[in-house]
């Protein structure tokens, strides 16, 4: 993961966010997040990402994206550092975050 680490994408920050406190956001569409998603995590599908950015910043917690990918969850998190929201991280799939998760 050390490319990804370059650019600022590392585990290590997704851990440290996640043990912060972090709120979990998947960003598939719902009939993908309920065939699997991390326990407590909120789906907000990309699309409505924007939408729900007064309601992401009222939480006043790190933010950790996530989808089947990383894609998306880049595109989500590149919509909510334009809206102010700065602690916000893209881990990626959301297999991914739930290892991280489990690692804690």
């Amino acid at each position: 993961m050390g490319f990804l680490s370059f650019l600022g994408l590392g585990s290590n920050k997704i851990k440290q966010a996640l043990k912060n406190g972090a709120v979990v956001i998947d960003v598939r569409t719902a009939n993908e997040f309920d065939s699997g998603r991390v326990p407590d995590s909120l789906n907000i599908p990309v699309d409505r990402v924007t939408v729900n950015v007064q309601r992401i910043k009222q939480m006043n917690k790190p933010v950790v994206c996530c989808c089947a990918s990383g894609a998306r969850s880049s595109q989500a998190v590149a919509v909510l550092k334009a809206n102010g929201i700065t602690e916000t991280y893209n881990g990626g799939s959301w297999m991914n975050v739930l290892k991280l998760q489990r690692k804690l």
